[in-house]
């Protein structure tokens, strides 16, 4: 295979750099809400570098003419400059840094609302330390776009002509020659650099995530590590993946140091041949004064595209941060085929699944496959199986979290695939093992899903689920703090919060996902008995392992080698 061939080093490099622009692009389409504020941001940077130009340019002649006795530029003219450059640089502050701020906030909720609507929504099927690093880490590099990259670029767009302009009047030939290095400061070194880091960049972006991940197990699971005396290994863990890390730092450090001395290679070399022309060294003489402002000139310039190359050197860390924000942003399993959007809704709620083929990674095998299920509305039905079976998948495809393959699942009769997203998810209640309980009062947990819902809706929901009693005898009542995960109460009586919270919605299909998981025998079957009593409006699916011996059901199937089949037990 020849090295541009399909899986070459140089096909890689080039999908990749395709990758990041596209996500770069993307990110900046997210961003289009303020392209004003940007705008205007871009614009008085522009100005103030003209400014700044001037204002060197200036104070060099009025230097070399104030040591010759001669007047070339007035003292009125620099502080005018002077003033307006400080004037340009704080508006260039104050907009573009606030415009920044703003456009960092939007991809936030971007993320957030692309996040909840694809294929992770609310089911956990991602890990939190990478989804942390991803918001955090990642969309804070992304600050440096517009700020490190977009308004120095530009800077130097600028600064080039005015460079090669004022030199060309001065000696052609020093124009050329200071404008190549230019060009290679401004330009090439920081193209250079970017391509010289996007690997290193996306490797930085993946250490800290796992560093991240490895951190919050740690928290999160201290009681069983120290159940299981596993704290050695676990810290040898973190201080293997935090070693990784600072070697990436490492890396990425000397880089900057190396494209760093290149930058400052080139602006000596500039001061050097301007510096020659004066002296007349292989240059013709120019004169003083011109020569003294072409040197001012000069430094302004290069100093102004300075950071350009360590921008670059960044460059790639910030196109492999775009592809991770905007990778589990807009990922999502799609249906095979496009759906016309239904302009009726249902008007009963019978549940069908006809024939669904559905795997989660196209390199992984099918969970199901021709997998049908009938549901009728207001029936209990409970679907069992091992570990794996694809009970969760189920769920999952119901509530539109993903999409088969083939086949189809509709609602009373209509594809769900042609139903909003809203519109289902109001008709649909899911309650899990992994149902979250906020750091925030009993009362805001439950008006999750009904923000208007009374007060006495509140305690009705409670009563039903058999924990109003529970929650008047705590001295804030309503008002009191869960803590987070709700760990300032027992396991069983957060769990009837939650069903509280679920019943709450009034949804008329009630999906349980393993409700019980980690309750004791006892509890799990009062829980039970509180489910019997209060869902008999309901259509009910129970997802479970295995059964207690107390749930009121119509029907029990039993799903293995991606089939649901009829079940006694």
């Amino acid at each position: 295979m020849s090295e541009s061939g399909a899986g070459s080093p140089e096909d890689r490099r080039r999908k990749n750099e395709n990758a990041d622009r596209a996500a770069l692009l993307r990110i900046i389409e997210v961003w289009r809400p303020h392209a004003a504020r940007l705008a205007v941001g871009l614009g008085l940077s522009l100005l103030a570098v003209l400014a700044g130009l001037a204002l060197m340019s200036s104070a060099g002649l009025r230097f070399a003419g104030a040591a010759l006795g001669v007047v070339v530029v007035t003292t009125a003219s620099l502080r005018i400059l002077g003033v307006s450059r400080v004037g340009l640089r704080y508006g260039e502050r104050l907009f573009a840094h606030d415009a920044m701020f703003r456009a960092l906030a939007t991809l936030r909720v971007w993320f957030f609302r692309s996040l909840a609507e694809g294929a992770a929504a609310g089911l956990g099927f991602r890990k939190a330390g990478d989804l942390l690093s991803r918001l955090v880490s990642d969309v804070e590099v992304l600050d440096g776009l517009y700020l490190r990259i977009l308004l120095p670029l530009a800077g130097a767009c600028i600064t080039f002509p005015v460079l090669l302009v004022v030199l060309s009047t001065v000696n052609p030939l020093l124009a050329v020659l200071v404008g190549v290095l230019f060009a290679a400061s401004a330009f090439v070194a920081p193209l250079a650099a970017a391509r010289l880091s996007r690997k290193e960049g996306g490797a930085l972006n993946r250490a800290q995530a796992r560093l991240r991940v490895g951190v919050l197990d740690l928290v999160t699971g201290m009681r069983e590590i120290r159940a299981f005396g596993a704290s050695r290994r676990m810290l040898d863990r973190i201080a293997q993946d935090n070693d990784a890390l600072l070697r990436r730092q490492a890396q990425l450090s000397s880089f900057l140091a190396y494209v760093g001395a290149m930058s400052q290679f080139f602006t000596q070399a500039a001061i050097f041949l301007v510096l020659a022309a004066i002296a007349g060294v292989g240059f013709a003489r120019i004169p003083v004064v011109q020569g003294i402002g072409a040197l001012f000139l000069t430094l302004a310039a290069f100093e102004s595209v300075s950071g350009l190359t360590r921008a670059g050197m960044l460059a790639g860390n910030m196109g492999a941060a775009a592809r991770r924000v905007v990778g589990i942003a807009e990922k999502r399993t799609i249906a095979t085929k496009p759906v016309t959007q239904a302009t009726t809704m249902p008007a009963d709620f019978d549940i069908r699944f006809e024939n669904v083929d559905f795997r989660w990674q196209p390199d992984r095998p099918f969970v199901l496959q021709n997998f049908s299920l009938d549901i009728l509305a207001g029936t209990r039905i409970a679907l069992l199986g091992s570990s794996g079976a694809g009970k969760s998948t189920v769920a999952a495809l119901l509530l539109k979290a993903t999409f088969p393959q083939n086949g189809r699942i509709t609602l009373g009769g209509v594809d769900i695939a042609a139903l909003p997203d809203t519109w289902l998810r109001r008709k649909i209640a899911w309650l899990s093992q992994a149902t979250h309980l906020f750091d925030d009062t009993i009362r805001n947990n439950l008006l999750l899903g009904a923000p208007q819902a009374s007060e006495d809706a509140l305690w009705r929901a409670l009563d039903e689920a058999a924990v109003g009693d529970f929650v008047k005898s705590l001295p804030e009542q309503l008002d009191t703090w869960l803590g987070e995960g709700g760990v300032k109460v027992s396991g069983g009586q957060g769990r009837r919060i939650a069903l509280a919270r679920t019943l709450l919605s009034d949804a008329p299909i009630l999906v349980l996902d393993e409700p019980a998981t980690g309750l004791d025998a006892q509890t799990e079957q009062e829980f039970f008995r509180t489910l019997n009593a209060v869902a008999s409006h309901r259509t009910v699916l129970l997802i479970a392992h295995r059964l207690t011996g107390v749930e009121k059901l119509d029907r029990i199937w039993r799903i293995a080698g991606g089939r649901a089949t009829a079940a006694t037990a």
